[in-house]
């Protein structure tokens, strides 16, 4: 019921914006050497997502109870940080913020969501904890991004990792739980999206959506994957740090593979560019929707695999070794297939 409405929502919101906006929100106007398409389309689905999490959040607020919502320090935290980070991207979509800019902006988006408790914590120390909440939250929000390089990518990506955090929760939630209610209404959102982002997409979600989805995914990973009743003196931080690796290994794995052959190439690996993991399966002869079904398989099997070790394995298992055994073979597979493919276009 959650999600059926917000989909609805995602729809109408989303199709309203791209039938008034001819120009506004235009990807690819001026850059298409460094994007995959060759064509210019709105980036405005970013901004659904905004408006629909806003509705979410007011509704739970109306008819569960306004104390759980206004009351709650670590959900207004996700609040302020989502909103930066929203203004971020409309501000990069718009006017193509600098660097410096945006980083500073990254990084106070998580110093928001340290200062409303929801830092990781698998340390002794709190200024590693901090330090680290920082570098994943930068990083998550520059990945997320890095990711949306082709169709249906990172939303299809955001939903199979929300869809395993949901899973890992289920059990263990009441019905009028405010963090179910919010990542179901994500769902929605994103599927509903999906519907104008799927290959060929009609619209992209811009930085704008990759920004807030950056941040939204990061606050519940650190919630329900980094401090998953971690215990600094047992095994259970390298569990969790193990379910955070797998949950994420799509988005992880590009974006390592990507900055790392653009430095080996002493290039910058902020500068966008037709080098992903996504446009190597293309140069080797796969259609743009193969791709996009290629990634959405990695993505539900990367969020079974979270699921079934945080349900079914003990947390002080060296069972977790297996976890980076699948990413690294997924890193080292997708890695040696850019290394080997000859034919770049227009390298970044």
């Amino acid at each position: 019921m959650i999600g059926g409405g917000a989909f609805v929502l995602s729809i109408i919101i989303n199709r309203f914006m791209l039938k008034f906006a001819h120009t506004l929100g235009i990807r690819n106007k001026n850059d298409v050497t460094i994007r995959w398409s060759l064509t210019s389309k709105p980036s405005l689905g970013g901004i659904s997502f905004y408006i629909i999490f806003l509705a979410g959040f007011m509704f739970y607020a109306i008819f569960y109870g306004q104390e759980d919502v206004f009351k709650n320090q670590s959900l207004l935290g996700l609040f302020y940080a989502v909103s930066v980070a929203f203004l971020l991207g409309l501000s990069d979509d718009a006017y193509d913020t600098k660097p410096v800019i945006k980083l500073l902006l990254q990084i106070a988006c998580g110093l928001i969501l340290i200062k409303t408790n929801n830092a990781i914590s698998i340390f002794d120390s709190e200024l590693a904890n901090y330090a680290l909440t920082i570098l994943w939250i930068v990083g998550i929000m520059n990945s997320i991004n890095m990711l949306d390089n082709m169709d249906g990518i990172t939303t299809i990506t955001s939903i199979s990792i929300i869809t395993g955090i949901i899973f890992i929760l289920v059990p263990f939630t009441i019905s009028n739980n405010i963090d179910i209610f919010l990542l179901i209404t994500s769902i929605g959102t994103l599927f509903g999206f999906l519907a104008f982002n799927h290959p060929p997409a009609k619209m992209f979600m811009g930085d704008t959506g990759s920004q807030f989805l950056g941040v939204f995914l990061a606050y519940f990973s650190i919630k329900y994957l980094w401090n998953n009743d971690v215990n600094e003196q047992t095994m259970s931080a390298f569990a969790n740090i193990s379910l955070v690796i797998t949950a994420f290994s799509v988005p992880l794995m590009d974006t390592a593979i990507v900055s790392i052959n653009r430095l080996l190439r002493k290039q910058s690996p902020l500068v966008g560019g037709k080098d992903h993991t996504t446009h190597h399966l293309v140069y080797k002869g796969f259609s743009e929707v193969s791709v996009f079904y290629i990634y959405s398989l990695l993505g539900v099997f990367s969020s079974i695999l979270t699921f079934v070790f945080q349900r079914y394995i003990p947390n002080n298992s060296y069972s977790y070794s297996f976890l980076w055994i699948y990413f690294i073979v997924l890193f080292l597979t997708f890695f040696i297939l850019t290394r080997k493919q000859k034919s770049i276009i227009n390298d970044a």
